[in-house]
């Protein structure tokens, strides 16, 4: 019986086939080299910051960069970190939401175009144009409009008055970092939830238009949980890009390594106290090993809060 004849074109496209896949698996592999290879340096950097001071560093305030008296904690850098990051998401994931609301419901045809470009192009401003105009135009704002109103009329609250009472003068802090912040992602937040609110098929919102929803019963019944994975997705990127943001914050959160008591004192994150001191730490010091370890810390922070968001999905759908 005579044998089939392999004909060139395809020998070349069982070739091509191979080598595409290849590619792929190194490109994947390369990602998770490159991954475990900036966990590694963290962690062998830190490694003489942890044995120096122990689990107590996670949680001391102290920050003593004094040769001969040297002593370092992470609580105040990983606290302010936390709550800049969340208050952002606060301000921002309701305004994202109403974002794509309009642009996806309510919106005409005509601004749809210009409002989402007009945002995309918000995304892609650096983020040190965001802090000098946070520095200039919105701690002024915020310490005029915000922080002496809330203080005065919230401040005598029992219990939560605290929180709204400052002595701060300066204008830089906690809640002027959240609000760049809240700006910052909000683009990210916006463009990812419209693009996906958009990939809902229009019968499934005509049904349910059909059977008398709302829009807002529309958009609560049938799109949200059509897409809340990558609303969830969306919501993460942002998180992510709060909790790692630098030069921004350090513009306008103050600098102070003290435990912000109230929404309107000066702190520090994790990224700013990096971004500030690194230059000035000497190669294998004491305080350079105490830098590694907050950007250790950070991950790890980064890393709780995505594999909380995953897991929560999965059993969402389970």
């Amino acid at each position: 019986m005579q044998q089939p004849v392999t004909s060139p074109s395809r020998s070349s496209g069982a070739f091509g086939d191979k080598l595409f896949e290849w590619l792929c698996r190194g490109a994947g592999l390369l990602v998770l080299a490159i991954l475990g290879a900036i966990i590694l340096t963290l962690l062998v950097g830190a490694l003489p910051a942890f044995r120096e001071f122990g689990i107590p560093f996670l949680w001391s305030t102290s920050w003593n960069p004094v040769e001969g008296r040297e002593n370092y904690g992470a609580a105040v850098p990983v606290l302010g970190t936390i709550i800049t990051a969340v208050l952002a998401m606060i301000i921002a994931v309701p305004a994202a939401f109403g974002v794509a609301f309009y642009l996806t419901e309510l919106a005409p045809e005509w601004i749809r175009g210009p409002v989402g470009t007009a945002i995309e192009l918000l995304a892609a401003i650096p983020s040190i144009i965001f802090g000098m105009w946070g520095l200039f135009v919105l701690v002024p704002i915020v310490q005029n409009y915000i922080q002496l109103p809330f203080g005065e009329i919230l401040g005598s609250i029992p219990l939560i008055g605290f929180i709204f009472e400052s002595n701060n003068f300066a204008g830089t802090s906690v809640f002027a970092a959240s609000l760049v912040l809240a700006i910052m992602i909000l683009p990210f937040i916006a463009a990812t939830m419209r693009d996906v609110f958009m990939t809902v098929p229009p019968v499934y919102k005509e049904s349910a238009y059909g059977l008398g929803a709302t829009r807002w019963e529309v958009m609560r019944g049938v799109v949200i949980p059509y897409t809340r994975i990558s609303v969830v997705g969306g919501i993460m990127l942002g998180l992510g890009r709060a909790l790692g943001e630098t030069m921004a914050v350090t513009f306008v959160i103050g600098n102070a390594n003290r435990l912000a008591t109230s929404l309107f004192d000066p702190s520090t994150t994790i990224a700013s106290v990096v971004a500030m001191e690194f230059p000035e730490s000497l190669m294998g010091s004491l305080k350079q090993s105490s830098l590694l370890a907050l950007g250790f810390l950070l991950f790890v922070i980064s890393f709780i809060v995505l594999a909380s968001s995953r897991w929560l999905l999965r059993s969402r759908l389970k």
